[in-house]
């Protein structure tokens, strides 16, 4: 039997044609059809020794004619959503399967589960699975699903690595996930056989562990299958019928297959690599790509029993123990892509290409030397779907109502299966997600983007190359950049911008004091024949930005904070989502979806938010009235009865427009949604100077008696007609100009002119965070998610709760009011200079009550500023004189750092400066 060593020589006097060839991605694609046999782990208990399709067989079981859900995939996703539907007394579920249970990509995962990660969120959805696999299934069922709770070791072989790990560790105990920081030398006990010598720590998680995939979808089935849903394989889908409402809308009629239809309101989608398909067929758009992955299983390595699973993020390679032996798998930076997805592919494999494999075998045996002299038992290669940032696709999709998805799991699918299949079936059932699903939810992409082939392949390449990569706070993209520029792009990046990327666009992060920094043409990091970037000036800047201290241009971004609060400062905002509602019904829709009183005289403008029915807030964001008016213009549509202008954070701006759509279309409102968000550019000018700057290039007079706070006019800037908003996102005075795209260059640089004297900048998003954290402003999807409520998050004053006007989420604001705030959102500080992120937990009276969702520094009181949500252990509501009586510190990496907490901003907390008064 071939040993690892073995394999690494040949490999490395095997032709690398594939890398020198020339043609690009095509070079390593057009090679790899399945192979029909293959010796695989689950070969025994899954593969048909036959061979799949070779006859031709009928459904397991006659169709239904009816159905309220049918879920399309029998793999782990597919039958998590099945269990979780049929335990929220779903009966009339059906799942239909091509071939047989997990024969797509499920059969052959490593099947791996780790409890930590960084995200709360994730964190939480872990937990869930790991439940369902070690607890509940077995005792509904007396299945095992083959739940092996032997351990987990993430390995750091630098410092960085090992800051990672304690800001894991920390978050944990927000969680009750036990962890352990281990040295070399504990590390070394706890696992005899690796080689500690390059390392500087690990983490070492003892309830980690693994599960079998035939064995976890075969229990969920049975489970599911008790309480009435339905398990049908040799399926086909063939086709998805829709049908168009009396008011437009597309919805979900019937699923077509090989053996006839099923009628039903609700189909979805966990098709996996094949997900695209099954969107084709619906006229869906499914934004993932499929890439070959690989493992190889060594034979017997005496002494290996009982060890941990291993991850060694820098050496991008896992090694999970498969009883006496090991699975030795990881992410390189030249994944094969299969481009024509085979709808015959079942129980399959491709060749392994052990060209690209080769680093993996490096990095293991390094980590493990007994390995250079193990044997290789079987090779697997089998196909995983990867998306354009490394989250799974779920929810319902914009297309088409009554679609949803949850695919595109990126190898993660049997891990976070349990958790996520939960959530999905709350969505279909109850209209959303019980926790903050926004990261995964499909609307996150804008809908330019979701088919747009360059962007998905580019981004969904680099997030499997980056995979294991450490997740730094600052860190951007190099893939799938340039999409989306706003007029002052070229300007900007002249005078030293540092662009960010959200959803495609193009935002300014800071500005750099000398030179350029261009962003370059994405070089696949060197793969497939491609030449990487030389002095790659944002490349290099980026890399600066890789710490978890306080980043190298901590003090160019204080610069542009401290001008703000000194003199004026220019920001750029156009990347944001402006959208008119109008129509006849607009004022009720607004009324409807808008916690806020928004129906105010033409002219007002309201900082708002939007909820869903459990009082969880979608959005925040600013809604104008405008005057009706026959003639369009580029700064209003014509329109008739009533009209608003929304504003709101460009990240967000799909999922606010699917948001607002769905209401309409739930409530049947008569109204129009109009996203002329790549028509208007947004200019904002925030600062003690910006009225008298601002007083040279318009034709309006800006005193509080004439242009009062929280209202908008149209005026001339510079010979341009602009709507101007006085509203402040930082704590200043300021004003946003909202400017018709070709008039963008010169009002800004007639605003940079008339500000030369004044001491005004240019700022960024950098400045933003933290200038708005400073003064104690939200931001939307940190602080602020679905599953948090305005009352908790301290925005009780945005709620029309006074009024006996009803609005979406009403009826859980005043049932959480009466019953008190279980968890409510406060402020700390803290002394000592340490720069903090988000994840760390929150310790009050010695107990852990929380973690921060969002920090930062504050220049102005020259203070780390965090933002998280406290619980009292007890189960009591959190009272304002419990949040003032406790004594806090914030842990970061292990340490804890004595904290203030404040239930007001401690920067300008009596609103002064906003009003002009300084």
């Amino acid at each position: 039997m071939a040993s690892l060593s073995r394999a690494l020589r040949v490999a490395a006097t095997c032709p690398r044609w594939s890398r020198t060839r020339g043609l690009g991605l095509r070079a390593l694609t057009g090679q790899a059809g399945p192979t029909a046999e293959k010796s695989v782990p689950y070969r025994r208990t899954l593969k048909d020794p036959q061979g799949p399709s070779t006859v031709a067989r009928g459904p397991s079981q006659p169709l239904p004619s009816t159905a309220h859900v049918v879920v399309i995939g029998g793999g782990s996703l597919g039958c998590q959503t099945l269990y979780h539907l049929a335990k929220l007394g779903v009966s009339g579920a059906v799942l239909l399967e091509r071939e047989r249970l997990t024969s797509g990509t499920t059969w052959h995962t490593a099947g791996l589960l780790w409890q930590l990660r960084p995200s709360d969120v994730e964190v939480e959805l872990l937990a869930h699975t790991r439940r369902v696999v070690s607890h509940d299934l077995e005792k509904e069922t007396g299945l095992h699903t083959g739940w092996i709770q032997n351990g987990g070791l993430f390995i750091a072989s630098n410092r960085q690595r090992l800051d990672e790990y304690k800001r894991l560790m920390s978050l944990g105990k927000a969680y009750g996930v036990e962890s352990h920081v281990l040295s070399p030398a504990e590390t070394k006990a706890l696992y005899p056989l690796m080689n500690v010598d390059d390392l500087y720590g690990t983490l070492y998680v003892p309830h980690d562990g693994t599960m079998d995939p035939a064995g976890t979808c075969t229990a969920l089935t049975r489970a599911a299958a008790a309480r009435g849903a339905q398990v049908i394989e040799n399926c086909p889908v063939t086709g998805i019928r829709v049908r168009t409402d009396d008011f437009g809308v597309r919805r979900v009629a019937a699923v077509e297959t090989e053996h006839g239809s099923i009628q039903t309101p609700c189909v979805v989608n966990c098709a996996g690599v094949w997900a695209s398909a099954v969107g084709r067929m619906a006229g869906v758009k499914v934004p993932l790509v499929a890439m070959h992955h690989a493992y190889v299983v060594t034979e017997r390595i005496e002494g290996i029993q009982n060890m941990p699973n291993v991850r060694d993020h820098d050496a991008s390679v896992y090694l999970r123990l498969q009883g006496d032996a090991l699975s030795v798998g990881g992410y390189e930076t030249n994944p094969i892509f299969w481009e024509e997805v085979s709808d015959k592919f079942a129980f399959g494999l491709f060749d392994l290409d052990w060209d690209v494999f080769t680093q993996h075998i490096e990095g293991a045996i390094n980590r493990v030397p007994v390995l250079e002299k193990t044997g290789v038992k079987s090779t697997v290669c089998g196909p995983e779907s990867f998306t354009p940032d490394h989250k799974p696709l779920m929810g319902e999709a914009p297309e088409l109502r009554g679609f949803f998805l949850g695919c595109g799991f990126n190898s993660a699918g049997m891990m976070l299966g349990g958790g996520c299949g939960q959530e999905l079936a709350h969505w279909i059932v109850h209209g959303r997600p019980e926790k903050d699903m926004y990261s995964y939810d499909i609307r996150r992409f804008h809908h330019l983007l979701t088919d747009h082939r360059r962007w998905i392949r580019e981004r969904s390449h680099e997030s499997y190359a980056k995979n294991y990569s450490v997740v730094f706070p600052h860190d951007e993209p190099l893939a799938g950049r340039n999409m989306r520029t706003d007029p002052l792009h070229e300007e900007l990046l002249a005078q030293g911008c540092v662009f960010q990327e959200r959803q495609g666009w193009e935002r300014p992060g800071w500005f750099a004091p000398k030179g350029t920094a261009p962003v370059l043409r994405y070089d696949y990091y060197g793969a497939y024949g491609n030449r990487m970037h030389e002095d790659h000036a944002y490349s290099r800047l980026l890399g600066d930005e890789y710490t978890f201290d306080f980043p190298p241009h901590h003090d160019v971004i204080k610069k542009e904070c401290l001008a703000c609060r000194g003199a004026a400062a220019v920001f750029n905002m156009s990347y944001f989502g402006k959208f008119y509602l109008v129509g006849l019904d607009a004022r009720k829709a607004a009324d409807w979806l808008f916690s806020a009183d928004v129906s105010r005289p033409p002219g007002s403008t309201v900082y708002t938010c939007m909820l869903n029915h459990r009082g969880g807030t979608e959005s925040d964001l600013t809604v104008s009235r405008l005057a009706p008016g026959p003639q369009a213009s580029a700064l209003a549509p014509a329109f008739e009865g009533d009209g608003y202008y929304l504003a709101v954070g460009g990240a967000v701006a799909q999922h606010n427009w699917s948001h607002i759509s769905t209401v309409l279309q739930d409530q049947k409102f008569r109204c129009q949604l109009i996203d002329s968000s790549e028509d208007l550019g947004l200019i904002s000018i925030q600062g003690p100077a910006s009225r008298a700057i601002l007083q040279e290039v318009l034709d309006a007079d800006l005193s509080d008696e004439a242009f009062p706070f929280s209202t908008h006019k149209l005026v001339r800037a510079s010979g341009h007609l602009v709507r101007a908003m006085r509203l402040s996102f930082v704590g200043e005075l300021g004003w946003e100009l909202h400017v018709p795209k070709p008039a963008c260059v010169p009002v800004y640089r007639a605003v940079m002119a008339a500000g030369t004297k004044h001491g005004l900048v240019n700022a960024g998003y950098r400045a933003i965070d933290s200038l708005s954290i400073e003064k104690g402003y939200r931001h939307w999807h940190a602080d602020l998610r679905p599953d948090d409520s305005p009352l908790e998050a301290g925005l009780a004053f945005t709620c029309k709760l006074k009024s006996a006007v009803p609005f979406l989420g009403r009826e859980a604001l005043e049932k959480q009011r009466a019953e008190g705030l279980r968890r409510r959102l406060v402020c700390f500080t803290v002394d000592e200079k340490v720069p903090m992120f988000g994840l760390e937990a929150i310790w009050r009276n010695g107990q852990v009550v929380g973690h921060v969702r969002r920090a930062d520094f504050g220049f102005a009181v020259d203070k780390t500023l965090a933002y998280g949500y406290i619980r009292d252990p007890s189960g009591q509501s959190v009272s304002l004189d419990f949040v003032k009586s406790g004594d806090y510190a914030l842990e970061r990496m292990g340490v804890a750092y004595p904290a203030r907490a404040h239930l007001k901003s401690p920067f300008d907390p009596d609103n002064k400066r906003v009003k002009g008064i300084y």
